[in-house]
Protein backbone atom coordinates (compact mmCIF):
# COMPACT_ATOMS: atom_id res chain seq x y z
CA UNK A 1 0.00 0.00 0.00
CA UNK A 2 0.77 3.47 -0.66
CA UNK A 3 2.80 5.81 2.39
CA UNK A 4 -0.61 6.93 3.38
CA UNK A 5 -1.75 3.88 4.76
CA UNK A 6 -3.51 3.85 7.81
CA UNK A 7 -4.84 7.44 7.23
CA UNK A 8 -8.27 8.17 7.32
CA UNK A 9 -9.61 10.69 5.79
CA UNK A 10 -13.60 11.96 5.31
CA UNK A 11 -14.17 13.88 2.09
CA UNK A 12 -17.38 16.07 1.87
CA UNK A 13 -18.83 15.42 -1.52
CA UNK A 14 -18.27 17.94 -4.43
CA UNK A 15 -16.91 18.43 -8.05
CA UNK A 16 -13.54 19.58 -9.01
CA UNK A 17 -10.55 19.93 -7.09
CA UNK A 18 -11.75 18.61 -3.66
CA UNK A 19 -12.54 15.52 -5.33
CA UNK A 20 -9.14 15.74 -7.26
CA UNK A 21 -7.07 16.63 -3.83
CA UNK A 22 -9.26 13.68 -2.20
CA UNK A 23 -7.99 11.07 -5.13
CA UNK A 24 -4.56 11.75 -4.26
CA UNK A 25 -5.03 10.82 -1.38
CA UNK A 26 -6.69 7.89 -1.88
CA UNK A 27 -4.17 6.69 -4.17
CA UNK A 28 -0.92 7.22 -2.01
CA UNK A 29 -2.80 4.69 0.48
CA UNK A 30 -5.05 6.60 2.24
CA UNK A 31 -8.78 5.27 3.46
CA UNK A 32 -11.00 8.29 1.95
CA UNK A 33 -14.70 7.97 2.59
CA UNK A 34 -16.65 10.80 0.69
CA UNK A 35 -20.19 12.21 2.38
CA UNK A 36 -22.84 12.37 -0.85
CA UNK A 37 -25.72 13.96 0.18
CA UNK A 38 -27.86 11.33 -2.05
CA UNK A 39 -27.78 8.04 -2.34
CA UNK A 40 -28.00 6.38 -5.78
CA UNK A 41 -30.49 4.09 -5.39
CA UNK A 42 -29.47 2.63 -9.43
CA UNK A 43 -26.24 2.10 -8.23
CA UNK A 44 -24.45 3.52 -11.21
CA UNK A 45 -20.98 3.40 -11.14
CA UNK A 46 -19.74 6.82 -13.48
CA UNK A 47 -16.15 6.50 -15.08
CA UNK A 48 -14.90 9.21 -13.01
CA UNK A 49 -11.01 8.98 -12.13
CA UNK A 50 -11.65 11.78 -9.09
CA UNK A 51 -13.74 8.52 -7.49
CA UNK A 52 -11.06 5.83 -7.90
CA UNK A 53 -10.21 4.12 -4.41
CA UNK A 54 -12.68 6.39 -2.25
CA UNK A 55 -16.06 4.58 -0.77
CA UNK A 56 -19.35 6.38 -0.50
CA UNK A 57 -21.55 6.88 2.28
CA UNK A 58 -24.90 8.74 1.82
CA UNK A 59 -25.85 11.07 5.06
CA UNK A 60 -28.86 13.63 5.56
CA UNK A 61 -27.10 16.54 6.84
CA UNK A 62 -30.14 18.37 7.64
CA UNK A 63 -31.04 15.56 9.98
CA UNK A 64 -29.75 16.08 13.67
CA UNK A 65 -29.08 12.46 13.94
CA UNK A 66 -27.22 12.61 10.39
CA UNK A 67 -25.14 15.65 11.91
CA UNK A 68 -24.25 13.34 14.65
CA UNK A 69 -22.94 10.15 12.26
CA UNK A 70 -20.47 12.58 11.00
CA UNK A 71 -19.52 13.68 13.92
CA UNK A 72 -18.75 10.03 14.91
CA UNK A 73 -17.25 9.43 12.21
CA UNK A 74 -15.16 12.32 12.41
CA UNK A 75 -13.53 10.72 15.74
CA UNK A 76 -12.06 8.27 13.80
CA UNK A 77 -10.88 10.30 11.04
CA UNK A 78 -7.13 12.29 10.81
CA UNK A 79 -8.52 14.22 7.90
CA UNK A 80 -11.48 15.78 6.25
CA UNK A 81 -11.94 17.87 3.42
CA UNK A 82 -14.63 20.11 2.06
CA UNK A 83 -14.96 22.58 -0.39
CA UNK A 84 -18.45 24.74 0.75
CA UNK A 85 -18.29 28.34 0.63
CA UNK A 86 -17.28 29.90 3.82
CA UNK A 87 -20.30 29.22 6.51
CA UNK A 88 -21.89 26.77 5.01
CA UNK A 89 -20.28 23.53 7.31
CA UNK A 90 -20.91 26.12 10.11
CA UNK A 91 -24.58 26.70 9.39
CA UNK A 92 -24.40 22.97 8.97
CA UNK A 93 -23.06 22.06 12.61
CA UNK A 94 -20.28 20.40 11.58
CA UNK A 95 -17.36 23.37 11.36
CA UNK A 96 -14.03 23.57 12.42
CA UNK A 97 -15.54 24.31 16.44
CA UNK A 98 -17.60 20.74 16.15
CA UNK A 99 -15.33 18.91 14.71
CA UNK A 100 -12.41 19.91 16.51
CA UNK A 101 -14.48 19.12 19.81
CA UNK A 102 -15.29 15.74 18.92
CA UNK A 103 -12.01 14.94 17.51
CA UNK A 104 -8.83 17.71 18.74
CA UNK A 105 -6.67 15.60 16.31
CA UNK A 106 -8.33 16.54 13.11
CA UNK A 107 -7.05 18.43 10.10
CA UNK A 108 -9.93 20.30 8.55
CA UNK A 109 -8.97 21.00 5.40
CA UNK A 110 -11.01 23.80 3.10
CA UNK A 111 -10.53 24.56 0.05
CA UNK A 112 -12.38 27.69 -1.80
CA UNK A 113 -11.57 30.10 -4.66
CA UNK A 114 -11.25 32.78 -2.89
CA UNK A 115 -9.99 31.71 0.55
CA UNK A 116 -12.32 32.13 4.07
CA UNK A 117 -12.14 35.83 4.30
CA UNK A 118 -11.75 38.88 2.29
CA UNK A 119 -14.30 41.19 0.06
CA UNK A 120 -15.17 38.56 -2.51
CA UNK A 121 -15.15 35.25 -0.16
CA UNK A 122 -19.08 34.64 -0.63
CA UNK A 123 -19.25 35.44 -4.16
CA UNK A 124 -19.24 32.80 -6.88
CA UNK A 125 -16.64 32.11 -8.95
CA UNK A 126 -14.44 29.82 -11.17
CA UNK A 127 -10.92 29.07 -12.28
CA UNK A 128 -10.95 31.73 -14.72
CA UNK A 129 -11.48 34.32 -12.08
CA UNK A 130 -9.22 33.05 -9.15
CA UNK A 131 -6.09 33.08 -11.74
CA UNK A 132 -7.43 36.44 -13.42
CA UNK A 133 -6.81 38.15 -9.99
CA UNK A 134 -3.60 37.02 -9.47
CA UNK A 135 -2.02 37.94 -12.83
CA UNK A 136 -1.28 34.28 -13.79
CA UNK A 137 -3.86 34.87 -16.50
CA UNK A 138 -3.31 37.84 -18.02
CA UNK A 139 0.07 36.19 -18.28
CA UNK A 140 -0.59 33.73 -21.09
CA UNK A 141 -1.69 33.80 -24.18
CA UNK A 142 -0.60 36.27 -27.71
CA UNK A 143 -0.38 39.85 -26.31
CA UNK A 144 -2.37 41.13 -29.38
CA UNK A 145 -5.46 38.85 -28.38
CA UNK A 146 -7.44 38.87 -25.34
CA UNK A 147 -6.39 35.94 -23.06
CA UNK A 148 -7.59 32.77 -23.70
CA UNK A 149 -9.42 30.66 -21.31
CA UNK A 150 -6.87 28.19 -20.09
CA UNK A 151 -7.60 24.76 -18.82
CA UNK A 152 -8.87 25.22 -15.06
CA UNK A 153 -5.71 23.13 -14.21
CA UNK A 154 -3.72 26.48 -12.54
CA UNK A 155 -6.16 27.84 -10.38
CA UNK A 156 -8.63 24.70 -9.43
CA UNK A 157 -5.84 21.97 -9.47
CA UNK A 158 -2.47 23.19 -9.18
CA UNK A 159 -3.50 26.33 -7.15
CA UNK A 160 -6.15 24.70 -4.97
CA UNK A 161 -6.33 20.59 -5.17
CA UNK A 162 -2.42 20.24 -4.34
CA UNK A 163 -1.83 22.94 -2.03
CA UNK A 164 -4.89 21.44 -0.55
CA UNK A 165 -2.88 18.20 0.00
CA UNK A 166 -0.13 19.91 0.99
CA UNK A 167 -1.28 21.66 3.89
CA UNK A 168 -3.28 18.45 4.85
CA UNK A 169 -0.24 16.70 5.08
CA UNK A 170 2.21 19.04 6.16
CA UNK A 171 -0.87 19.81 9.18
CA UNK A 172 -1.00 16.06 9.93
CA UNK A 173 2.79 15.78 10.20
CA UNK A 174 2.69 19.14 12.36
CA UNK A 175 -0.07 16.93 14.77
CA UNK A 176 1.89 14.47 15.28
CA UNK A 177 4.24 16.01 17.38
CA UNK A 178 1.90 18.34 19.07
CA UNK A 179 -0.82 16.16 19.52
CA UNK A 180 -3.57 19.35 18.02
CA UNK A 181 -5.59 19.65 14.80
CA UNK A 182 -6.04 22.65 12.96
CA UNK A 183 -7.99 24.31 10.26
CA UNK A 184 -6.15 24.73 6.71
CA UNK A 185 -7.43 27.40 4.19
CA UNK A 186 -6.23 26.35 1.12
CA UNK A 187 -7.64 29.30 -1.55
CA UNK A 188 -7.43 28.93 -5.07
CA UNK A 189 -6.38 32.55 -5.22
CA UNK A 190 -3.40 31.93 -3.32
CA UNK A 191 -2.59 29.14 -4.72
CA UNK A 192 -2.03 30.44 -8.02
CA UNK A 193 -0.55 33.55 -6.79
CA UNK A 194 2.06 31.49 -5.28
CA UNK A 195 2.47 29.45 -8.53
CA UNK A 196 3.62 32.94 -10.14
CA UNK A 197 6.45 33.17 -7.20
CA UNK A 198 9.32 32.92 -10.05
CA UNK A 199 7.93 35.97 -12.56
CA UNK A 200 7.89 37.86 -9.43
CA UNK A 201 11.42 37.06 -8.82
CA UNK A 202 12.30 37.39 -12.41
CA UNK A 203 10.34 40.94 -12.81
CA UNK A 204 12.35 42.23 -9.54
CA UNK A 205 15.44 41.12 -11.21
CA UNK A 206 14.34 43.00 -14.49
CA UNK A 207 14.13 40.31 -16.16
CA UNK A 208 10.52 39.79 -16.96
CA UNK A 209 7.87 42.44 -18.51
CA UNK A 210 4.45 41.91 -17.02
CA UNK A 211 3.31 41.93 -20.59
CA UNK A 212 1.98 39.20 -22.71
CA UNK A 213 4.65 37.59 -25.52
CA UNK A 214 7.08 40.10 -23.93
CA UNK A 215 9.39 37.61 -22.20
CA UNK A 216 11.41 34.02 -22.23
CA UNK A 217 8.73 31.72 -21.63
CA UNK A 218 5.35 33.26 -22.88
CA UNK A 219 5.93 33.02 -26.67
CA UNK A 220 8.00 35.75 -27.74
CA UNK A 221 11.40 33.68 -27.78
CA UNK A 222 11.74 31.76 -31.19
CA UNK A 223 13.76 29.37 -29.13
CA UNK A 224 10.40 28.50 -26.70
CA UNK A 225 7.44 27.95 -28.68
CA UNK A 226 5.42 25.44 -30.79
CA UNK A 227 5.14 25.38 -34.09
CA UNK A 228 2.56 24.03 -36.86
CA UNK A 229 4.12 21.21 -39.16
CA UNK A 230 3.59 20.25 -42.89
CA UNK A 231 0.82 17.87 -41.93
CA UNK A 232 -0.78 20.38 -39.85
CA UNK A 233 0.07 19.05 -36.43
CA UNK A 234 2.99 20.60 -33.69
CA UNK A 235 5.93 19.94 -32.33
CA UNK A 236 7.03 22.32 -29.12
CA UNK A 237 10.74 23.54 -28.76
CA UNK A 238 12.62 24.66 -25.46
CA UNK A 239 15.94 25.56 -26.85
CA UNK A 240 17.05 27.75 -23.62
CA UNK A 241 20.69 26.88 -22.36
CA UNK A 242 23.01 27.83 -25.17
CA UNK A 243 24.59 24.44 -26.36
CA UNK A 244 20.61 23.46 -26.70
CA UNK A 245 20.04 26.35 -28.72
CA UNK A 246 22.86 25.71 -30.98
CA UNK A 247 21.89 21.89 -31.90
CA UNK A 248 18.51 23.54 -32.62
CA UNK A 249 20.41 25.43 -35.23
CA UNK A 250 22.39 22.49 -36.38
CA UNK A 251 19.67 19.95 -36.92
CA UNK A 252 17.00 21.93 -37.98
CA UNK A 253 19.50 23.86 -40.78
CA UNK A 254 19.13 27.05 -39.54
CA UNK A 255 20.82 30.11 -41.61
CA UNK A 256 23.81 30.29 -38.92
CA UNK A 257 23.78 34.12 -39.31
CA UNK A 258 20.16 35.08 -38.84
CA UNK A 259 20.50 33.25 -35.65
CA UNK A 260 23.97 33.32 -34.67
CA UNK A 261 22.74 35.48 -31.35
CA UNK A 262 20.06 33.63 -29.55
CA UNK A 263 19.01 36.69 -27.62
CA UNK A 264 18.95 39.75 -29.68
CA UNK A 265 15.63 40.74 -28.58
CA UNK A 266 15.10 42.70 -31.71
CA UNK A 267 15.43 39.86 -34.10
CA UNK A 268 13.52 37.49 -32.26
CA UNK A 269 10.55 38.18 -35.05
CA UNK A 270 12.76 37.79 -38.04
CA UNK A 271 13.71 34.47 -36.07
CA UNK A 272 10.32 32.90 -35.46
CA UNK A 273 8.91 33.93 -39.02
CA UNK A 274 11.71 31.57 -40.02
CA UNK A 275 11.31 28.85 -37.57
CA UNK A 276 7.74 28.76 -38.84
CA UNK A 277 8.32 27.99 -42.59
CA UNK A 278 10.76 25.91 -41.12
CA UNK A 279 8.87 24.01 -39.58
CA UNK A 280 6.07 23.72 -41.95
CA UNK A 281 8.86 21.76 -44.41
CA UNK A 282 8.70 18.68 -42.52
CA UNK A 283 5.71 16.35 -40.89
CA UNK A 284 5.60 16.15 -37.07
CA UNK A 285 6.73 12.33 -37.63
CA UNK A 286 10.17 13.38 -39.53
CA UNK A 287 10.84 16.37 -36.88
CA UNK A 288 10.01 13.34 -34.26
CA UNK A 289 12.87 11.09 -36.06
CA UNK A 290 15.44 14.12 -36.52
CA UNK A 291 15.05 15.66 -32.89
CA UNK A 292 13.09 13.43 -30.20
CA UNK A 293 15.92 11.90 -27.38
CA UNK A 294 18.24 14.58 -28.36
CA UNK A 295 19.46 17.16 -26.40
CA UNK A 296 17.51 20.24 -28.35
CA UNK A 297 14.32 20.16 -25.63
CA UNK A 298 11.86 18.70 -28.14
CA UNK A 299 8.68 16.89 -28.01
CA UNK A 300 5.90 16.65 -30.20
CA UNK A 301 2.20 17.90 -29.07
CA UNK A 302 0.26 15.79 -28.27
CA UNK A 303 -3.75 15.60 -27.41
CA UNK A 304 -4.39 13.35 -24.12
CA UNK A 305 -5.53 10.52 -25.92
CA UNK A 306 -2.48 10.21 -28.46
CA UNK A 307 -0.37 10.89 -25.44
CA UNK A 308 -1.28 7.47 -23.81
CA UNK A 309 0.38 5.64 -26.99
CA UNK A 310 3.93 7.50 -26.84
CA UNK A 311 6.63 5.02 -26.37
CA UNK A 312 7.63 7.16 -23.02
CA UNK A 313 4.46 6.94 -21.29
CA UNK A 314 4.37 3.25 -22.17
CA UNK A 315 7.51 2.77 -20.95
CA UNK A 316 6.67 4.54 -17.61
CA UNK A 317 2.83 2.91 -17.58
CA UNK A 318 2.36 6.71 -16.74
CA UNK A 319 -1.86 5.43 -17.78
CA UNK A 320 -3.75 2.34 -16.70
CA UNK A 321 -7.47 0.74 -17.40
CA UNK A 322 -9.35 1.51 -14.37
CA UNK A 323 -13.45 1.17 -14.59
CA UNK A 324 -12.01 0.08 -18.73
CA UNK A 325 -10.77 3.47 -19.07
CA UNK A 326 -7.34 4.65 -19.70
CA UNK A 327 -6.99 6.84 -16.91
CA UNK A 328 -3.72 8.81 -15.56
CA UNK A 329 -1.48 6.53 -12.66
CA UNK A 330 -0.52 7.81 -9.46
CA UNK A 331 1.78 10.08 -9.52
CA UNK A 332 4.44 10.70 -7.45
CA UNK A 333 6.13 7.44 -7.28
CA UNK A 334 7.93 5.64 -4.50
CA UNK A 335 10.34 3.23 -4.38
CA UNK A 336 8.60 1.24 -1.28
CA UNK A 337 5.58 2.34 -0.50
CA UNK A 338 3.82 1.90 -3.95
CA UNK A 339 0.67 3.87 -4.49
CA UNK A 340 -1.67 1.78 -6.42
CA UNK A 341 -5.67 2.53 -7.33
CA UNK A 342 -7.30 0.61 -5.06
CA UNK A 343 -10.71 -0.26 -6.32
CA UNK A 344 -12.84 1.63 -9.56
CA UNK A 345 -15.31 4.69 -8.52
CA UNK A 346 -18.11 4.07 -6.36
CA UNK A 347 -21.99 5.18 -7.00
CA UNK A 348 -22.98 7.66 -4.15
CA UNK A 349 -24.31 6.04 -0.77
CA UNK A 350 -22.57 2.43 -2.06
CA UNK A 351 -20.91 1.83 0.82
CA UNK A 352 -22.88 3.58 3.69
CA UNK A 353 -23.52 0.42 5.54
CA UNK A 354 -20.16 -1.51 4.91
CA UNK A 355 -17.71 1.71 6.20
CA UNK A 356 -20.26 2.71 9.01
CA UNK A 357 -19.60 -0.86 10.84
CA UNK A 358 -16.09 -0.30 9.63
CA UNK A 359 -15.73 2.63 11.30
CA UNK A 360 -17.46 1.58 14.60
CA UNK A 361 -21.26 1.60 14.50
CA UNK A 362 -22.65 -1.45 15.64
CA UNK A 363 -26.09 -2.96 13.66
CA UNK A 364 -28.60 -1.95 15.86
CA UNK A 365 -26.81 1.34 15.34
CA UNK A 366 -26.98 1.66 11.47
CA UNK A 367 -30.95 0.25 11.61
CA UNK A 368 -31.69 3.29 13.91
CA UNK A 369 -30.08 5.74 11.83
CA UNK A 370 -32.10 4.39 8.81
CA UNK A 371 -35.02 5.01 10.36
CA UNK A 372 -34.62 7.74 11.32
CA UNK A 373 -33.62 9.57 7.91
CA UNK A 374 -30.08 9.93 8.75
CA UNK A 375 -28.81 7.97 5.73
CA UNK A 376 -30.20 9.19 2.78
Amino acid sequence: MGPLNGIKVIEMGAIGPGPFAGMILADMGAEVIVIDRKSDKSKTRLPDCSKRGKKSIALNLKSPSGVQTLLKLVKSADILIEGFRPGVMERLGIGPKECLEANPKIIFGRMTGWGQNGPLAQSAGHDINYIALTGALYAMGKKDQTPPPPLNLVGDYGGGGMFLVTGVLAAYIESIKSGKGQVVDAAMTDGSAILMAMFNSLHAMQMWSPERESNLLDGAAPYYDTYETKDGKYVSIGSIEPQFYALLVEKAELDPKMFRHQNDMKNWPNMKKEMIRIFKTKTQAEWCALMEGTDICFAPVLNFIEAQSHPHNIARQTYIQVDDMTQPAPAPRFSRTISTVQHGSRAAGEDTFTVLKDWGFEENEISQLKDTGALS
